[in-house]
């Protein structure tokens, strides 16, 4: 009997001791698995992404302000042009029937001069004998007066649709359009024996050309309604171009749109960022291009992965290596955070090590 028991005792206190070793002894061995970062002192900068492309300040559209077709290119896309330097040349091309209209209208109004200038001659003989009053010879005068001005207007005309040029007062106007500003050709939209409307004040006309100062370049893009509340004028921005992986950009913040746009059932607003004219040189117009904008910037501060800190209510807490490797909860307060780095601003110090998260088994 007494050996039974003996027995049992023995077998009570193995079984005890495994049981220890088991369960005991796991939450040491499971946190002795998981891997530690450390506290290190770092810059961390709070960003916003804008989407868009590098274009031209401006962008001119080159128009003619007579009709007709085009007759030559003077200047291809991608050539530098100064102001005034001859684009295209438009030959005037009236139809018959305009042409016939435009002649026959000189012949009626040097008809209609003729007529005035022999009624002119008994005009002043009548003023002279006080036989008309004074009003009436004025009258006369400004009849005589529209005359010269319809006729010199109707030939000015004749002439501007069969040569393409003519000058009224000093002003030469002819058919050759010449570059309006100092820059490069971005564009031509039209060639050789196209159609081309002139520009009035109750058409458009048609874009010949369009031209830019590839000197003063902007980055037009948009950045989600999320962001915009806390971007201003002014920030600092960081630019990177597709084609050139290797060069960032400095840029300014100049232009935050009041009106938000769809894109692809998201609200967005256009942006415009400055670019210093050191780096145009680098850029051409179109590029696709992505800019952070930089709203909050802090350096050497202490910085964990926001991974592994755990969130509950307005509190964070970190599992923080302890003596002999064992863990205990700490709370901590978090700064600054751009989503991958969290800022420690009290609760660790610089060369602390915490765990990171344990990795749920998937199931």
């Amino acid at each position: 009997m007494k050996k039974k028991i003996l027995v049992i005792g023995m077998v009570t206190v193995v079984l005890l001791g495994g049981g220890y070793l088991l369960f005991g002894g796991s939450s040491n061995s499971e946190t002795d698995a998981l891997p530690t970062v450390t506290v290190v002192r770092g810059n961390i900068v709070d960003k916003a992404l804008a989407v868009g492309t590098v274009e031209p300040e401006r962008e001119i559209s080159v128009k003619s302000k007579v009709s007709g077709v085009v007759n030559r290119i003077f200047a291809d896309a991608g050539a530098y042009v100064a102001a005034g330097d001859p684009l295209l040349e438009v030959k005037p091309d009236p139809t018959p029937l305009e042409l016939a209209e435009a002649k026959r209208q000189v012949q009626l109004r040097e008809v209609e001069m003729e007529n005035l200038t022999k009624e002119k001659v008994r005009q002043e003989a009548m003023a002279e004998k006080k036989l008309i009053s004074e009003r009436e010879y004025e009258e006369f005068q400004r009849q005589y007066q529209e005359a010269q001005l319809q006729l010199k207007l109707s030939r000015e005309r004749l002439e501007l649709l069969e040569s393409g040029k003519v000058m009224i007062e000093d002003t030469q106007i002819e058919s050759i359009i010449k570059a309006p500003i100092d820059g490069f050709v971005l564009r031509k939209m039209v060639e050789v024996g196209d159609p081309v409307t002139p520009l009035t004040s109750y058409q458009e006309g048609t874009v010949l050309m369009k031209m830019a100062n590839m000197g003063h370049l902007v980055f037009k893009g948009t950045v989600d309604e999320i962001d915009v509340g806390r971007l201003r004028e002014g920030m600092e921005a960081q630019l990177k171009v597709g084609a050139l992986p290797k060069d960032t950009i400095p840029g300014t913040l100049v232009k935050i749109s009041l009106k938000a746009e769809k894109n692809e059932n998201a609200t967005v607003f256009p942006i415009e960022i400055a670019l210093p004219k050191a780096s145009t040189a680098l850029l051409r117009a179109g590029y696709s291009a992505n800019a952070n904008i930089i709203i909050q910037r802090k350096d050497s501060v202490l910085i964990i992965p926001e991974r592994v800190v755990t969130f509950r209510g307005d509190s964070a807490f970190v599992r923080a290596v302890a003596d002999q490797g064992s863990q205990n909860e700490r709370s901590i307060v978090t700064g600054l955070s751009d989503a991958i780095s969290v800022e420690v601003v009290s609760g660790l110090t610089e060369g602390e090590e915490v765990y990171e998260k344990p990795v749920r088994a998937i199931e």
